[in-house]
């Protein structure tokens, strides 16, 4: 596997990456299309936020802005591979501190933050995100070696 910046051309695979998860979480209301969701990863890819993990194909991304991780999805038939783990833990090889949001039902997102060090802030009753879902903002710092 390798990990790379996105280029336009990967617009389509993470897009259907991302509406992948959300067709497959019941708990998720669906509020964009597919096409939309394309539309929002060649966004994201313009903006140089978003490293693809690649064996034959994309098989996940995080999108990140400096220390903001807006995005991290896996293709569902690349789950439990180690692709999530290996996207965070390249950006926090390049960053001293990160930040991300997450919703309270996504408990396997849970455990692999809280795995990897990061630690619960606060959380919400969803009436600031766009699905209106209770959330969770965690953070990382990198420690003193």
């Amino acid at each position: 596997m390798i990990l790379r910046p996105a280029t336009p051309l990967d617009a389509g695979r993470v897009g259907a990456i991302m509406s992948a998860w959300i067709e497959e979480t019941p708990w998720v209301p669906p509020l964009h299309t597919r096409a939309e969701d394309i539309a929002h990863a060649g966004t994201m890819i313009d903006r140089g936020w978003i490293t693809v993990a690649e064996t034959d194909a994309v098989q996940g991304y995080l999108a990140r802005e400096n220390e903001e991780i807006h995005a991290i999805y896996v293709d569902p038939q690349a789950r439990g591979q180690g692709i999530g783990t290996e996207l965070i833990s390249d950006a926090m090889q390049r960053e001293n501190a990160l930040r991300l949001w997450t919703f309270t039902a996504n408990t396997g997102a849970q455990r692999l933050y809280e795995r990897l060090g990061f630690v619960e802030t606060h959380r919400t009753d969803g009436a600031e995100n766009d699905e209106n879902l209770p959330d969770i903002h965690y953070e990382w710092k990198r420690t003193a070696p």
